[in-house]
């Protein structure tokens, strides 16, 4: 049972302070429980950004910790809308653009691209990936079972969805450490390892993103040409109402889609495999049943992760949520990491339990136009990779302290160490 440490004072909460999210999972899980029962809709100070970043420190905004009021705030796409920014800090409109996709779209221009692009993803075209799945999965134990320990995080989580988003696109298996390693900038810029001290954060976001572009818009020249059985091919001859996607939204939908799909999915693997092993109950319960329990225990590692920590909306108009009044242009941020332990929702939030049930988590994003979609492609690679696991590698340990990346956006561990018998079950 996972024991909170509520701090002295709610006072004392300074979610606008990069040390507030240094601290031990105990006190920041503390934090948002005093927040959630005291104030659940507070208002916050934004960061003072650094001075390699050259933004204005923004007006603040209305920190959303309760599961109903960021379920509400996530229907209502009218009242609290995504196209001025998902992230705290207003960014140049260029980066907007460029890093946000649908995510950071409002309707028409959203419903029309996620209609496009999520031809991709559904139950038909996931079904035909479904081997394919299968098949890198078994690769990535296969290379790893007979040394015995490695590290969890690069060599098994995140090597399955990044690699199987690299086969949908038709990128090249050469390329993958190269997405690898751009992603980790993008979603690391608080973090030194990926963003060096005095290094100005938006132009390594910006400079690894064209990166990324420019490998984007070589395969889309190739599919133009010759197309192939892959989504860049299905979405370049996309057309809905006469229309398909430009390069620049095919561009920003594959960085989208590298960064969101294969950093998310990988922490949910990795701080699943942290739960089990720190849980072995669970762990032996699921390993006994997995078909059966595989469904609960997926969703249980979603919430338990929450990958995602936070996205942000804008008011559209003056309103209320959570019986606070909010006025048009205020920021609010929906803290999903609050969301899944919020004692009204869940009996014993903070215990990790394969069954439960039901299990009403916003770890895909709340419900509404902005729900994951890729919710279900994550699912399967979470299925399959434990599948894999607990059949080949069934005593797989988490046999040191994770190092988490240094982020108030993305719960997540760059490096992991594990151990196991060489060789795998006999």
């Amino acid at each position: 049972m996972f024991e909170p440490r509520p701090p002295a004072s709610i006072d004392d909460i300074r979610l606008d302070e990069i040390e507030f999210w240094d601290q031990p999972l105990e006190v920041r899980e503390g934090a948002f429980a005093v927040l959630r029962r005291e104030r659940p809709v507070s208002f916050h100070k934004e960061f003072e950004p650094p001075p390699e970043l050259p933004l204005p420190r923004g007006p603040g905004y209305w920190a959303i910790t309760r599961h109903a009021d960021v379920v509400e705030a996530s229907r209502r796409s009218d009242l609290f809308c995504s196209g001025r920014g998902v992230q705290i800090p207003d960014l140049p409109e260029e980066l907007n653009e460029f890093f946000g996709s649908m995510i950071a779209m409002d309707d028409p221009r959203h419903a029309r691209l996620r209609r496009i692009v999520s031809r991709g993803f559904t139950p038909r075209a996931l079904g035909q990936i479904e081997a394919d799945v299968k098949k890198r999965a078994a690769t990535v134990i296969d290379r790893v079972i007979d040394k015995g320990e490695c590290d969890f995080v690069t060599e098994v989580a995140a090597a399955l969805p990044l690699e199987i988003i690299c086969d949908m696109m038709g990128i090249p298996e050469s390329h993958t450490r190269f997405v690898f390693d751009h992603t980790n900038i993008i979603l690391g810029l608080g973090d030194p390892e990926y963003v060096q001290p005095g290094t100005n954060p938006l132009v390594a976001a910006l400079t690894s993103g064209k990166e990324l572009t420019e490998l984007m818009n070589d395969l889309a020249k190739d599919r133009r040409e010759t197309p192939k059985r892959d989504l860049t091919s299905q979405l370049l001859n996309a057309e809905l109402d006469g229309e398909a996607l430009t390069d620049q939204e095919l561009a920003s939908f594959f960085v989208l889609l590298v960064a969101a799909g294969n950093e998310t999915t990988r922490n949910a693997i990795s701080h699943g495999m942290k739960a089990l092993t720190d849980h072995p109950d669970e762990r032996r319960k699921w390993a006994a049943d997995f078909e059966g329990i595989a469904p609960t225990a997926v969703e249980e590692i979603v919430r338990w992760a929450t990958p995602v920590i936070h996205f942000r909306r804008t008011a559209t108009q003056d309103t209320e949520l959570g019986g606070q009044a909010i006025r048009a242009g205020e920021k609010v941020v929906l803290w999903y990491n609050s969301a899944n332990r919020d004692e009204a929702v869940f009996d014993e939030p903070f215990r990790f339990d394969v069954t439960r049930t039901p299990n009403e988590h916003v770890g895909f994003g709340g419900p509404g136009a902005h729900h994951c979609l890729g919710a279900n492609l994550a699912r399967r690679e979470i299925t399959v990779m434990f599948r894999e696991i607990l059949r080949r590698l069934p005593d797989l340990e988490i046999s040191g302290p994770p190092e988490r990346l240094r982020s108030n956006f993305i719960h997540g561990i760059k490096r992991m160490p594990c151990s196991f018998t060489p060789g795998g079950a006999q």
